[in-house]
């Protein structure tokens, strides 16, 4: 019955590259989300794989899942950040209801090659606390969290300090401010046990900046270091975050998808304009992302090199 049930849903997602590797889930889990479901190369030879559940903000909440696809670990695979496991991002109206969050977990544990024991929590500001809010619930079956400018909507935090967990969040953040995160360090520390907590505080570091974190190939890596069978569940702390590293955060990635795949990926490439006005401090990431494209494809389309300097004014070709 598993298995009819499995074929029947297969034959109703949205397939939306060519490989079949990505998909967008929507009405599959009763209590959970609709979803972005992602399966890298290796997952029809592999016997399980890593699980990383990406959360996103307030301003990509919605009924609309192409705005999942504006920023994190699926946008940040569609820049070429190699990610060896499932990933998933899942879409909120309003706010992260752990309950919600883990019975899409169940469902998707139910339905393809997880590894229990490697589970992986990421967000930033609304996904901060989605991320701390899941892990307080359910310290034992999630491997690692990591979680940006946010904070946890709880008192007893004590949880927290039972699982590798790395807090990042910047002083001059002015959406979620930094003693959201301050808050969640010191009742972790007033349990007595802080041997699993990574906290930073970057110094002049806004809120937006932290997206950057996603695209990081040592956030996955980190990430990956722990597992539930690791015994006392130590945090790695061989890996750092800092201002200079945000700043280059886009640099050792390659812009590899194709025309055709990014099309079919971004429904509004269909409709969206075939040329852009360079505006005052316009990069050809920045307009690639506005865009929904890639640099390589603005490259492709104009004849540019990735170091092509650009003038306001400029008409450049993004369709």
């Amino acid at each position: 019955m598993k298995k009819l049930l499995f074929l029947f849903l297969m034959l109703h997602m949205l397939p939306l590259v060519s490989t079949a590797q990505l998909m967008a889930c929507r009405g599959f889990v009763e209590d959970g989300y609709d979803f972005w479901l992602y399966l890298p190369d290796n997952y029809e030879k592999a016997e399980e794989l890593p699980l990383v559940m990406f959360l996103h903000g307030k301003s990509l909440s919605g009924d609309s899942l192409e705005m999942v696809l504006q920023y994190g670990s699926i946008h940040a695979l569609f820049k070429g950040r190699a990610i060896d496991a499932i990933v998933v991002a899942p879409q909120a109206q309003k706010s992260w209801e752990p309950a919600r969050v883990m019975a899409l977990y169940d469902w998707l544990e139910d339905h393809y090659k997880v590894d229990t024991n490697r589970f992986y929590v990421l967000g930033m500001s609304m996904g901060g606390y989605g991320t701390l809010d899941v892990a307080t619930e359910y310290p034992e079956r999630v491997a690692a969290a990591m979680a940006m400018c946010g904070g946890a909507s709880g008192k007893e935090l004590c949880a927290l300090s039972t699982l590798p967990l790395w807090i990042i969040h910047g002083t001059a953040d002015n959406a979620v401010p930094v003693g959201c995160s301050d808050r969640v360090a010191d009742s972790i520390r007033s349990c007595g046990d802080t041997t699993r907590l990574i906290y930073d505080r970057l110094e002049g570091v806004n809120h937006s900046r932290l997206a950057r974190v996603f695209y990081l190939k040592q956030t996955y890596e980190w990430l990956f270091s722990h597992s539930l069978r690791d015994k006392g569940r130590p945090v790695n702390r061989s890996f750092t975050m800092s201002k200079d590293l945000l700043d280059v955060a886009y640099d050792d990635m390659d812009d590899k998808f194709s025309v055709s795949v990014v099309e079919a990926v971004y429904p509004k490439l269909r409709v969206r304009k075939k040329y852009y006005v360079v505006k005052k401090g316009d990069t050809l990431a920045s307009i690639a992302v506005e865009n929904y494209t890639t640099v390589s494809i603005l490259c492709q389309l104009n004849k540019f090199k990735k170091t092509t300097k650009l003038w306001r004014g400029r008409r450049i070709r993004v369709k």
